[in-house]
């Protein structure tokens, strides 16, 4: 198996593999670029996620400028996806977002893992995790999302939290860890 395929099946790999570190370099490229446009040339934007990302669900879709992501190829957006400015999403595994999400400015979504052994670490290997989040989801400003997290359709993650395990559908979650703290009805009002 080559490292990229190492990663993205979640194995192990060399995060210092030349053909993966060239990718990083590409996609920083076409950042730069998407980051200097006017931010009312709509179209020349979509025109640009629309080749960085996996798979977008329609020309709806807003993400404001300064973003910033390590592949791209590994999010997928669905319909009518908004996300504030400071998006930053290190995609070595999937990240997955289901429609009608909002997401607030300072939003940092992590899939890279590292060993906490120090030597371990400083042998530039790592493991990637995925981040799946699902339809209707408010994620507040400055949230961080750590690897292997799911986020039910439905719910709400408060400002500034850090969410380190799965969150149900349903409900509003807040700190650090990030916590269920109230129920949510279905299609019910949000205070």
């Amino acid at each position: 198996m080559t490292e990229k395929e190492k990663m993205l099946s979640g194995e192990v790999y060399s995060a210092i593999d030349p053909v993966l570190l060239k990718e990083l370099k590409d996609v920083k490229e076409i950042l730069a670029k998407y980051n200097k446009l006017p931010p009312s040339d709509y179209d020349a934007q979509r025109a640009m996620l629309r080749n960085l990302l996996g798979s977008m669900g329609d020309d709806e879709a807003v993400i404001i400028q300064p973003f910033y992501c390590d592949y791209g190829r590994q999010i997928s957006i669905g319909r009518q996806f908004f996300a504030n400015f400071n998006l930053t999403i290190l995609d070595e595994a999937p990240v997955s977002f289901g429609d009608n999400c909002f997401i607030g400015p300072n939003v940092s979504i992590y899939t890279a893992c590292h060993s906490t052994d120090p030597i371990e670490r400083n042998t530039k290997r790592e493991w990637a995790r995925p981040v799946t989040i699902g339809d209707n989801v408010w994620i507040g400003g400055s949230v961080t999302i750590l690897p292997s997290v799911t986020i039910g359709s439905g719910t709400t993650i408060g400002a500034g939290s850090v969410v380190v395990k799965d969150i149900p559908d349903n409900c509003v979650a807040v700190g650090n860890p990030c916590r269920v703290v109230r129920w949510l009805t279905p299609h019910s009002s949000n205070e």
